[in-house]
């Protein structure tokens, strides 16, 4: 697979504890963005974080948190990412979703 030099990175911020389905909703997007064909996703899991209730989210031993901040990234042509986003905004219904242009330097198998 080749990528375009112009593309978009798609982050998703969530909640570890964030469903879709019966599946926790990082993996659920990353296996649909597999299954539509996007060049790559990477998840992230924050060690801490806040978000839009200003809870503080933690993974200090003495505040164990069951809801760690993760992060999806998502790479691929702008037109492919603009494509996902309707599956992306069925799927996500609390957390944060970030569009920026990037420029692909290097993808090789």
């Amino acid at each position: 697979m080749t990528l375009p030099e112009d593309g978009s990175l798609l982050r998703i911020f969530i909640g570890e504890s964030d469903r879709y389905g019966h599946h926790p909703l990082y993996e659920a997007i990353v296996l649909k963005a597999r299954e539509r064909g996007l060049a790559g996703a990477t998840v992230l899991r924050g060690v801490m974080g806040f978000g839009k209730h200003s809870i503080l989210h933690t993974a200090k031993i003495l505040r164990l948190s069951e809801d760690l901040p993760m992060i999806i990234e998502i790479v691929d042509s702008s037109e492919k990412v603009e494509d996902f986003l309707p599956v992306l905004n069925e799927m996500v219904k609390d957390g944060l979703v970030t569009l920026e242009p990037i420029r692909v330097l290097h993808y090789k198998a």
